[in-house]
């Protein structure tokens, strides 16, 4: 048999083309095209994101303690990149912040653009507002990294408050870094999640970058997964506490069995008033206590202020006794 000619894509067999050199394209199969896909499949992190909205909060309360201006911060984006690829897409002249997160001993970038970088400085020397145009072919000076690293550290505190929900966590700024490569601090193609912010500050501002490789958040994926309703992230603190307060004013009815006895129906039938029921239990033995027919503990019975009490011999909190 014969097969027709003609053009068509989707074949399983087709190699994948991602690049071209002189105008052809290059095929690529296997793992090679898989390892240099653009594209990131990653499962979402629905806590991840409530913990970079809470960020917004906090950044923007300390940016307002620090330049005393009308600051508005705003969560444009997470998205799933791979390291190497956002690196090479940020707009030079712009500054790296390498952080630490200390108790999983990882670490992640953040990125604060040329026009928020001069921005924040002349904010921060006083500057009258307006718009600051970055000078073109200049690099920032050690003024300017000490300032803009100052915000950064203070971005860090204010993300890490944010974790405290999902867990404790301390970001510690190492170092400022002023081109990509001095940056690096996992593969190119390790797979990172890129919270992107707008910061405002009186008309004047730019964006501010933090990534975090999913290595990174390895430790606490699990707590990142975790799908819940409300504002507080994690556990709701207050509406357990209103639960055990409750519980603990709820009412229970206890039965003390004094003691057992099997009887043939035709006695149980004969049974008048006054009459008396003989037990195997003498008075010091330890009778059950029940409670929706489960057993909860022992006790003895006795008499306090000429009423019937009794007193537990067993720990009701450490389960049922045999």
């Amino acid at each position: 048999m014969s097969g027709g000619g003609g053009t068509g894509t989707g074949g399983i067999d087709d190699p994948i083309r991602l690049a071209a050199v002189d105008g052809q394209s290059v095929p690529r199969h296997g793992l090679k095209a898989v390892l240099e896909s653009n594209v990131i499949n990653h499962e979402r992190l629905p806590m991840l994101e409530v913990v970079c909205e809470r960020m917004v909060r906090n950044f923007a309360t300390s940016m307002r303690n620090l330049t005393s201006d009308a600051i508005e911060i705003n969560l444009d984006a997470i998205t799933s990149v791979r390291f190497g690829d956002f690196m090479e897409n940020v707009r030079l002249p712009a500054m790296f912040g390498v952080f630490q997160v200390k108790p999983w001993e990882s670490y992640g970038v953040v990125v604060v653009d040329s026009a928020l970088t001069y921005n924040i400085v002349d904010a921060l020397l006083g500057g009258r507002g307006g718009r600051v145009l970055p000078p073109e072919g200049r690099t920032f000076t050690n003024i300017e990294s000490n300032l803009v690293s100052r915000v950064v550290q203070m971005a860090l505190d204010d993300l890490a408050r944010a974790f405290e929900e999902i867990a404790p966590v301390a970001m510690g700024l190492e170092r400022m870094e002023l081109s990509p490569r001095f940056a690096a601090i996992a593969e190119p193609t390790n797979a990172a999640a890129v919270a992107t912010y707008t910061v405002l500050m009186e008309g004047r501002g730019g964006t501010l970058s933090v990534m975090l490789p999913y290595s990174t958040l390895e430790p606490v994926r699990d707590k990142l997964l975790q799908r819940f309703m409300g504002e507080k992230a994690g556990r709701d603190r207050m509406w357990a506490q209103h639960m055990a307060s409750e519980l603990y004013n709820t009412q229970v009815t206890v039965d003390v069995v004094l003691g057992e006895k099997m009887m043939p129906l035709r006695e149980v039938r004969g049974l008048e008033v006054g009459q008396t029921i003989a037990f195997s239990h003498r008075p010091d033995d330890a009778l059950q206590i029940h409670c929706g027919g489960l057993l909860l503990g022992r006790a003895h019975i006795g008499q306090r202020s000429g009423n019937i009490a009794i007193r537990l011999v067993t720990d009701i909190s450490k389960g049922y006794p045999k």
